[in-house]
């Protein structure tokens, strides 16, 4: 079971094939299952299969290369009028950004975190690129596909990393 944590890997290359409809309600699905303050669940989720929306994006983002490749782009977004209090949406994103991922390795899916700065310029343009009100902040992006590659699991130490009841 933790071989889905410690084997899932950021995947940049995709194969030309579709992420089908179950796979998409499965991912998503993760992602409400995901811990939020006060169980608020401040989060609303754009599905895009639009190359033109994706050739937009890169121009927003420099990291996001990888959607040339990628059939499916999971832009996670905050509600801050749901919000449990002032930026906890971020956390709350988080988590459920990385149920997404997990699941995606989990169904033989490869995905890629495309993060946003918040209160940023970038976030502005991805805001006003997808239509949210003002109140719904993008949180990140996420590619999507079958992968093309399988990075193989690098050495991480816990070493100097853990500390037990003070510094």
């Amino acid at each position: 079971m933790l071989d889905i944590i410690m084997d899932r890997r950021s995947i940049r290359k995709f194969t030309p094939e579709k992420v089908t409809e179950q796979q998409v309600e499965q991912l998503l699905q993760a992602a409400v299952m995901a811990p939020s303050a006060q169980n608020r669940q401040p989060w609303h989720f754009i599905v895009c299969d639009d190359k033109t929306l994706f050739q937009q994006f890169q121009q927003i983002h420099p990291y996001s290369k990888m959607l040339d490749e990628a059939p499916l782009l999971i832009v996670v977004c905050g509600d801050t009028q749901q919000q449990a209090g002032p930026q906890f949406y971020l956390e709350d994103c988080a988590a459920a950004t990385e149920n997404i991922l997990l699941a995606a390795h989990a169904l033989g899916l490869g995905a890629c975190w495309l993060g946003l700065p918040p209160d940023s310029e970038r976030q502005a343009q991805v805001q006003q690129l997808f239509r949210m009100p003002e109140h719904i902040k993008p949180f990140c992006g996420i590619a999507l596909g079958v992968p093309a590659q399988q990075p193989s699991r690098p050495e991480r130490k816990l070493d100097g990393l853990v500390h037990k009841n003070i510094w």
